[in-house]
């Protein structure tokens, strides 16, 4: 079969990466989007698109019967899944093949099969796949510590636990259950032995109808937020040729012990001392797919498709690989507060555009990131002969790109491709439970380049004012024949800069010495005391200023600040940190019950991701207004405890 007109079961990042690879085969696309993504940027480039009403994923991408009518009411003859959502759902890939559609994706049998991890791992171990040893909760000792708790069904990091204290075994379990019924549906959950320092190492399968298995190498995806891959590389560095052979030859076992077709990915937990454990086996596309690509010179969507139309793979194997490839995911969220996913207009967005670098993007400036799904912004994927000159690639063109609006993990991804443990080629899933307290605090010698930066913005300012007559800006009211004072927050940390400066016969002057080669309203150039010259662009979008170098980028609010809404509220409230939907409460939470410091009381979810409120003190709850179901904005006030300290202070005579 010949497909003329393609459906992706998707949005954002991965429909627009399918299309690209749908135009330069000349096949018509087909997009699918929910109220929220009405204006997303794969609505826009695909040729058909068809609403799937409402916002929650549960009621649009998660919808099959209303992605298949879809499919049909626009007259497509295949469905591609993209990857998350309905990807590995044996039912909705039944669906589209009994609604007559071709699926492009592996046989419903060999999903169903995967589908949930413990039948998985029976399966493997048949087929002679190294395993992890299961452990029985119920009968787990001190011996058996660390463990790792994890959802049988779906993947993510979601229903995901370490438990390194047997009294606490009870509770995480009871939390994992949770999450996994409401991630999944499915609310079962299996125990295996943390492996500390652990290496996440996977093998990039391609199958066609006939028998044949490529192993298309391997990729190492060990640097992981919430068990959620944030680096991904190939091929995985430091193996020696022993194990990347045992790593393929186990892949192509497991592919075949399914009667695999079509792109999948075995995962393995590599040991520091080199052993490897089968995890489970994503039927789908990954989203660090590109690496490989890069790597092989190979399109894993056009095989994908090709193998889905019937044709074999190609007779004389795969191509040799070449260099090496690193990917980067940016996401909208603030690693040092929690990994909070952030939301709203994203202004500016641009990533260089050079020889050995790729984006696969969902966003351009101008859109808005919604709150109902993942924040990933974009992959950063950057390919060179050797894996140094790859990361300092990636590195450079992270540091370059103008991202204004939401925060994201830019910072972080940037000292991360710079840290030994990084560069030495020996990453592991433990790298941000060690450093990501140091990898979020500011930088102990970036306080001077900020106050350059925060110079040039005031001068940027001052720039848009005539240089005679009275200046006014926010608090603030000052002569121009006077100096002049502006003041700024530096985010996220929250430190001021007053920059003071003089017009002098129409001249900038900043207090500080630099001399200012040129000021524009979004461009300004400085000469410092050591003789440097540097530049500085700007873009102001409310109160807000992106200040943009070769070095780095900084963002500050110009003062004053917006009041934060904590300062309006009573001692002792808890607010939502974020837009999203209450998804639990702790168990027996009523007015009046008595609650612990640093207890979770509150669990929301946002963007995919779930989010606990503690309580701030030990005392007793006087307001809940949370419920399960209810949906809240940014600092609406949840719950109030009442510190048990403080109101002994008051009743003490």
């Amino acid at each position: 079969m010949t497909i003329h007109t393609l459906l992706v079961a998707n949005r954002g990042e991965i429909a627009c990466r399918v299309f690209r690879t749908c135009r330069a085969l000349g096949i018509a696309t087909v997009a699918v989007y929910s109220d929220a993504d009405a204006g997303a940027l794969h609505v826009r480039e695909a040729d058909t698109a068809v609403r799937l009403p409402g916002n929650a994923p549960a009621d649009t991408y998660l919808r099959g019967d209303l992605v298949v009518a879809a499919a049909l009411a626009a007259g497509a003859d295949a469905v591609h899944p993209g990857y998350g959502f309905l990807s590995e759902n044996a039912g909705f890939a039944r669906a589209v093949e009994d609604a007559g559609l071709l699926w492009v994706g592996p046989p419903v049998k060999a999903i169903e099969l995967m589908a949930s991890k413990t039948r998985a791992k029976e399966l493997m171990a048949a087929a002679g796949v190294p395993l992890l040893a299961p452990v029985d909760p119920a009968a787990a000792t001190a011996g058996d510590l660390p463990l790792l708790l994890k959802a049988a069904a779906g993947g993510g990091g979601r229903g995901m636990r370490i438990v390194r204290d047997l009294a606490g075994l009870p509770g995480e379990l009871t939390a994992a259950v949770a999450e996994a019924t409401a991630a999944f549906g499915d609310g079962e959950v299996f125990a295996e032995p943390y492996v500390e320092r652990g290496r996440h190492v996977e093998v990039q399968v391609m199958a066609d109808g006939r028998g044949t298995v490529w192993a298309l190498g391997t990729r190492d995806c060990s640097l992981q937020r919430r068990h959620q891959k944030v680096v991904e590389e190939a091929p995985a560095p430091g193996l020696d040729d022993a194990l990347r052979t045992r790593l393929h030859d186990a892949a192509v076992a497991a592919a075949e012990a399914v009667g695999y077709r079509g792109a999948g990915t075995v995962e393995f937990l590599v040991s520091a001392d080199g052993r490897p454990y089968f995890l489970e086996m994503n039927t789908r596309l990954q989203v660090e797919h590109p690496v490989t690509e890069a790597v092989f010179g190979l399109d894993l969507v056009a095989l994908q498709l090709r193998v889905a139309e019937g044709a074999p793979l190609p007779a004389a194997g795969p191509p040799p690989p070449h260099g090496h490839a690193v990917e980067a995911r940016l996401y909208a969220e603030d690693p040092a507060r929690d990994w909070q996913p952030q939301t709203g207009t994203l202004f500016s967005f641009d990533v260089p555009d050079e020889p050995g670098l790729r984006l696969d993007t969902g966003y351009t400036g101008g859109d808005t990131v919604p709150v109902h799904y993942d924040p990933m912004l974009a992959k950063v994927v950057a390919h060179a002969p050797t894996r140094a000159e790859a990361v300092r690639l990636l590195s450079r063109a992270l540091r370059r790109a103008r991202i204004h609006g939401p925060a994201t993990n830019r910072e972080l991804l940037v000292r991360s491709l710079a840290h030994p443990d990084f560069t030495g080629a020996r990453p592991d899933t433990g790298f941000y439970d060690r450093h990501l307290a140091a990898l979020t605090a500011p930088a102990p010698d970036d306080g001077p380049a900020r106050r350059l930066a925060a110079t040039a913005a005031a001068l940027g300012r001052a720039a848009t004012r005539p240089a005679t007559g009275p200046a006014r800006f926010g608090a603030w009211r000052n002569l121009a024949s006077g100096p002049q004072t502006r003041s700024y927050r530096a985010e996220p940390d929250g430190t001021t800069y007053d920059i003071a400066y003089r017009t002098v016969r129409g001249a900038l002057l900043p207090e500080t010495g630099e001399r200012v080669v040129a000021a524009a309203p979004d461009r300004v150039t400085l000469e410092t005391g050591d003789g440097l010259t540097r530049h500085f662009a700007l873009a102001v979008h409310g109160e807000s200023v992106y200040v943009d170098t070769a070095a780095g980028s900084y963002t500050f609010t110009a003062l004053p600040r917006f009041t934060d809404p904590a300062e309006h509220t009573a001692p002792g409230s808890l607010l939502a940190p974020m837009p999203g939907t209450v998804v639990r409460l702790a168990d027996g939470l009523a007015p009046g019950a008595a609650v612990e410091a640093g207890q979770p009381l509150i669990w929301l979810e946002a963007m995919k991701m779930e989010h606990r409120v503690l309580a701030p003190a030990t005392g007793t709850l006087t307001e809940l207004h949370a419920a399960p179901g209810l949906q809240v904005e940014v600092g609406a006030l949840l719950a109030v405890v009442r510190d048990a300290s403080a109101h002994q202070e008051e009743t003490t005579p």
